[in-house]
């Protein structure tokens, strides 16, 4: 595996060992359970620049994420790339691209996006594939796709392709400096993002969540299956990151958890892991 498979691989595929021997293909996107890691968010026709710096800078200042990836699709887009450390549904990363669309794009109309994947998570894995890897060539072999820095972004908007293939020195440098999005950053992302839930909408969540939180507090905590009691913050923890959850569970608790932050008592909860 070359170097830039490696960081590509370590990115972007749900299993990084996949490709191991060879180069990483699109089919490797999403792994035999329906899950990803890449999430694609491309502005075409034309391949404007500016709305997506918004969208790049907003996820660092506003969310506290890294910074996606920025490539050119080799025919008339740009792309942002993000990477999670852990796995998620094809619906879920869906629902990622789409609250990031809502807030830093609202302006722009959907058929002049592309985001992967797609929202139709009932058709199988190889249907729903609308990414390919980059760098790529693209027909005739006179126009490649490719990773690009952000201060020369700007300059593709006209033409969003490299005319030479690019090195894969250089490739493997600007993906070296990208970081995955941690479960726990995502979540607390999400509850942000998220516009208010009626209630009716919710369901059973709500209240479960209120009621869950409550009884933790009174209790002093609460306890685990085989484990001893659980905090307040470490069961809210728990909830958001258990993936059989209902994602609007999820979300309540993530935002129940937002005040905890940079408070000095997120020790309390237990940290996520990276299945990377």
């Amino acid at each position: 595996m070359t170097r830039l498979h490696s960081e590509f691989a370590r990115l972007y595929l749900p299993d990084p060992a996949a490709a191991a021997d060879r180069a990483p293909t699109a089919a490797d996107l999403v792994d035999a359970s329906g899950r990803v890691r890449a999430l694609v968010l491309e502005l075409h026709a034309p391949a404007e620049w500016e709305p997506l710096r918004a969208v790049w800078r907003g996820v660092q200042t506003d969310l506290d994420l890294p910074a996606p990836a920025i490539a050119v699709n080799g025919v008339d887009g740009l792309q942002l790339w993000f990477s999670l450390a852990r796995a998620v549904t094809v619906a879920q990363a869906h629902d990622v691209l789409a609250a990031l669309w809502r807030r830093y794009l609202p302006s722009v109309p959907l058929h002049r996006l592309r985001l992967w994947p797609s929202a139709d998570d009932a058709a199988p894995a190889a249907q729903v594939l609308r990414a390919a890897c980059v760098p790529a060539p693209q027909p005739g072999g006179e126009r490649w796709s490719a990773f690009v820095a952000p201060d020369l972004a700007p300059i593709f908007t006209e033409t969003p392709w490299i005319d030479v293939e690019p090195s894969d020195q250089g490739q493997a440098g600007l993906l070296e400096r990208v970081a995955s999005i941690q479960p726990e950053a995502l979540a607390a992302s999400l509850a942000q993002l998220a516009p208010p839930v009626p209630a009716a909408q919710l369901g059973m969540a709500a209240p479960l969540a209120a009621d869950a939180v409550a009884t933790s507090h009174a209790a002093g905590g609460h306890r685990a299956a085989g484990q001893g009691l659980l905090s307040p913050q470490a069961f809210l923890m728990r909830v958001m990151n258990d993936e059989n959850a209902p994602l609007a569970l999820r979300i309540e608790a993530a935002k129940a958890l937002l005040p905890y932050q940079g408070s000095g008592r997120r020790g309390d909860a237990p940290a996520a892991s990276a299945d990377t």
